[in-house]
């Protein structure tokens, strides 16, 4: 890894690429969203400071727990113009986040279990499935595969409500 002087106070895009690990495109990308800046110099050439080294990397270990990117961009708006995350806002932002995770690990781990179960069977029934009726929230009301409202166009009659195929030893 690159060694970058301690008296270098900017970072070109290639260096900060070189010392974050993150590609050029991810960085350019990473400002698009809002989640780095940097400024222009007179040849319309980007500089970021240093700490942005620490901006980047709390993207990305915010990224490989699963958080989405709009999510890190409202935690890092929380936090004063120019200083970047430390320890104590990683804790009080991943606390916040843990419910959130404990949420998609259920939901993983429901796929995983039934995912055998339903794959190919191609019914996705409401009153049985648990990828597409999770908690059984449809299966009160309606059976079969219609999540959406059915609509009706101008001067036709309406679709058959009778299922394409038989449900039966479905998942």
């Amino acid at each position: 890894m690159p060694q970058i002087p301690q008296t270098l106070h900017e970072l070109t895009v290639g260096q900060l690429s070189a010392r974050s690990g993150a590609a050029v495109s991810a960085l350019h990308f990473y400002e698009a969203k809002g989640l780095i800046s940097s400024r222009r110099t007179s040849g319309n050439q980007r500089r970021y400071s240093r700490d942005t080294l620490r901006r980047v990397a709390f993207v990305r270990a915010a990224q490989r727990v699963g958080i989405p990117l709009a999510t890190i961009r409202e935690a890092l708006a929380e936090l004063p113009e120019e200083r970047t995350p430390n320890r104590d806002d990683w804790a009080r932002l991943s606390h916040a986040w843990r419910s959130e995770l404990d949420d998609r690990i259920k939901q993983l781990g429901r796929l995983r279990d039934h995912l055998t179960d339903c794959i190919g069977c191609g019914c996705l029934s409401l009153e049985t499935c648990v990828l597409s009726n999770p908690d059984d929230v449809n299966g009160e009301k309606i059976s079969g595969s219609r999540l959406m409202p059915e609509r009706r166009a101008a001067g036709r009659a309406p679709a058959s409500r009778e299922p394409a195929r038989s449900a039966e030893g479905c998942c």
